[in-house]
């Protein structure tokens, strides 16, 4: 047994994986929708399912990235033990570092070891609760007073804080968006700030902002009373993370896209962020993660995870917050009409919710707890 985590009673046999299989499927949807963080408006959703199959006829199933450059590799998972999930993600980040993020498969071998021990998740990663609130993140650059009305909406479901976008070109102008929904909801709702700086889609040339500009920007969203300010520099402008840091009163958070676990060591010990947020569908899976959630709390940072990738990245963010983080809450990515659960979680035969309090409850069933739609699978199915 590697991972120390998962215990069992001696007399369960070793449980091997037999075969992984992935799939890749693409929802099309009108209207389209307008990504802060994208030029190109979006018309379809993409995801890959992954399956890891074992001989006592279990099946784990995870997805968040697309899995690109993971075939090929199965052989170095079959015929070993289900539970070895520490050696499985030693694998999982060679791949990742000569190809894609396949961490997918390292959520679906926690949902396979849940469902082999009998145990939700979450109590497996930690035990220390089954809910975590969860903060409406917003997507779209919406004029001001649209905005203000969807801030109103949120507030009015018993979510306890929202994420604005600000990538309108001119940040004055996000500004106003900002005062337009605070004038709205008052201290209802804790606010937050991405300020899509970190990071491009491959095609978009805009420049990120300068230190100065950041610093501008932190002045008003302190007037704002703003929680945090996301993604305000380039990712690799550390010494600017760390300077802003010290220069206004506003949390700094980031982290999002990081590939790898040492960047989060650096980020903490140069002291660059307040919040680290990486997705564990993205960078190092759970197992990975939890790394990182502990070097966080013993640094008495915050630890809340991106999940902007779908209901089941979405899931397994939360069982590792709500498992291992005293976290204040975690993103759920909801801004409807134009990204609600039917495109979402399009994948899941249920989508995952929040309750009246704005809190994501994790079920207490073996594993992550949700079950595919395989019509709507069968029907979006690609390549």
């Amino acid at each position: 047994m590697t991972d120390p985590s998962i215990s069992l009673p001696a007399s369960v046999p070793r449980i091997t994986i037999t075969d992984i299989e992935i799939t890749r499927h693409r929802l099309h949807f009108d209207p389209p929708f307008n990504a802060s963080w994208d030029t190109r408006p979006r018309t379809t959703f993409d995801a890959a399912i992954v399956r890891v199959r074992t001989d006592a006829g279990l099946t784990g199933i995870g997805s968040g990235d697309m899995m690109l450059g993971f075939e090929g590799h199965e052989p170095l998972f079959v015929g070993q033990d289900a539970l070895a999930i520490e050696r499985h993600r030693r694998i999982l980040n060679n791949i990742s570092f000569h190809g894609g993020r396949c961490w997918p498969v390292d959520i679906a071998l926690w949902d396979l070891a849940g469902k082999i021990t009998g145990q939700p998740c979450w109590k497996l990663i930690g035990g220390l609760s089954g809910s975590v609130r969860a903060y409406a993140s917003s997507g779209t650059l919406r004029h001001p007073a649209a905005l203000a009305e969807a801030a109103e909406a949120y507030a009015g479901m018993g979510f306890p804080a929202m994420k604005i976008r600000f990538h309108r070109g001119d940040w004055r102008a996000d500004i106003k968006a900002l005062e337009a929904v605070r004038a709205k909801v008052g201290d209802r709702l804790d606010l937050m700030v991405d300020c899509n700086q970190g990071w491009r889609m491959s095609w978009d040339t805009y420049a990120p902002w300068s230190l100065k500009d950041a610093v501008a920007v932190a002045r008003e969203l302190e007037r704002l009373g703003v929680y945090w300010m996301e993604e305000p520099l380039h990712r690799g402008d550390r010494a600017g993370m760390f300077r802003l840091r010290e220069m206004t009163d506003v949390r700094i958070a980031g982290g999002e896209m990081t590939r790898e676990l040492y960047e989060f060591r650096d980020l903490i010990v140069e002291g660059c962020l307040d919040v680290l947020q990486p997705d564990a569908a993205l960078v190092g899976g759970i197992t990975g993660l939890r790394r990182v959630a502990l070097m966080a709390q013993e640094h008495n940072l915050v630890f809340t995870p991106h999940t902007w990738t779908n209901g089941i990245g979405v899931a397994a963010n939360a069982h590792l917050t709500a498992g291992l983080a005293d976290a204040p809450f975690i993103e759920f990515p909801y801004d409807p009409p134009e990204w609600d659960l039917d495109r979402r979680d399009y994948m899941l035969a249920e989508p995952l919710q929040v309750n009246a309090e704005g809190m994501i409850v994790l079920p207490d069933r073996p594993g992550m707890g949700y079950d595919l739609d395989e019509a709507m699978l069968a029907k979006t199915r690609v390549g």
